[in-house]
C-alpha cells in the first residue's frame, strides 16, 4: 500500500461505532491525542447513538469538536439514520432490519437514545411528539447532514461497507450504512483498503481488503481507536500502539 494522499508520513485516525458510550469516547479521544496531538485528523465511523446511555452527550461532544475547528470527519451510520427517521416521521421500523425489530426494542437501543434526551419511550408508547420537542433541531440537522464515506488516498472509510464493483459515487446509501452480505464475504481487493464498523466483532480484525474496527462497544466491549500511517494500521491502547495485521 502506498502512502496516504501520496505521502508516506500522512497519519489519520479512526474511531468506530460509539453507540452512546461517552466515557469510552472520551477515553478513545485521549488515546488519539496522546499519539497524535489535539489536532489529529479523526474519522468517526458512524453509529454514534443507541444502546448506550449518553447518545445526546456523544453528539454534543462531536458537534462541539467540529465547531472548534478540529479536523474531525463524522460518518452517518444506520443507527444514526434510524434516529433521524424517527424524529422526522415517527417511524420505528426499517426495511433493512431483517428481524423486524422496532428501533425502540432494547436490542436496537433507540429507547436509550431518547432517554438521553429525558424522553421515556417504549415500543407500545413511542412518545414521538415528546421526542420531537426534546431533541434539538441542530442535532437532527447535523446527523442528517453527515457524509456516508470519506476517502483518504488508498483508504476508504465507511460505516458498513461498499457494494463490490460499484463506483463510489454510484454506491447506494443503504449499502453504505447497512451492507453485510456481498461485502463481508468478498475476498478480492477493492480499489481501497476499506475501513468500516457496523458488524460487531469480539476484536477489530484486518481481512486484507478491509478492516472491521467495531469491537462491540455497543455491547459493553471496548472502543478501539486506530491509527493509519505509512500503509499500516495500529490499534491504540493504554500501552501504546498495537499492530493490526492481515
Amino acid at each position: 500500500m502506498h502512502g496516504f494522499n501520496g505521502r508516506m508520513t500522512d497519519r489519520i485516525y479512526a474511531i468506530p461505532d460509539i453507540h452512546g458510550q461517552i466515557a469510552l469516547l472520551d477515553a478513545a479521544l485521549d488515546l488519539v491525542f496522546q499519539d497524535g496531538g489535539a489536532d489529529a485528523p479523526i474519522v468517526f465511523l458512524g453509529d454514534l447513538v443507541d444502546r448506550g446511555a449518553a447518545s445526546c452527550d456523544v453528539i454534543e461532544r462531536l458537534m462541539t469538536g467540529q465547531a472548534q475547528g478540529r479536523p474531525w470527519t463524522v460518518l452517518r451510520g444506520n443507527h444514526d439514520q434510524m434516529f433521524v427517521d424517527f424524529i422526522d416521521t415517527g417511524a420505528t421500523r426499517s426495511e433493512h432490519v431483517r428481524s423486524g425489530l422496532s428501533w425502540l426494542n432494547p436490542r436496537l437501543g433507540g429507547a436509550a437514545t431518547l432517554a438521553s434526551y429525558n424522553v421515556i419511550a417504549t415500543e407500545d408508547m413511542p412518545a414521538w411528539p415528546e421526542a420531537r420537542a426534546a431533541v434539538p433541531q441542530a442535532h437532527r440537522d447535523w446527523l442528517a447532514g453527515l457524509p456516508l464515506w470519506h476517502e483518504a488516498g488508498p483508504l476508504l472509510f465507511v460505516h458498513a461497507g461498499i457494494r463490490p464493483g460499484v463506483a463510489l459515487h454510484d454506491q447506494d446509501a443503504a449499502d453504505l450504512m447497512w451492507i453485510r452480505k456481498g461485502f463481508l464475504d468478498h475476498e478480492a481487493a477493492h480499489p481501497w483498503l476499506v475501513v468500516h464498523g457496523h458488524t460487531a466483532l469480539d476484536w477489530p480484525q484486518h481481512f486484507g481488503n478491509r478492516i472491521d474496527l467495531d469491537g462491540g462497544a455497543g455491547y459493553g466491549r471496548p472502543l478501539w481507536p486506530a491509527v493509519f500511517e505509512a500503509g499500516q494500521c495500529w490499534l491504540l491502547t493504554d500501552d501504546g500502539r498495537r499492530a493490526l495485521l492481515p
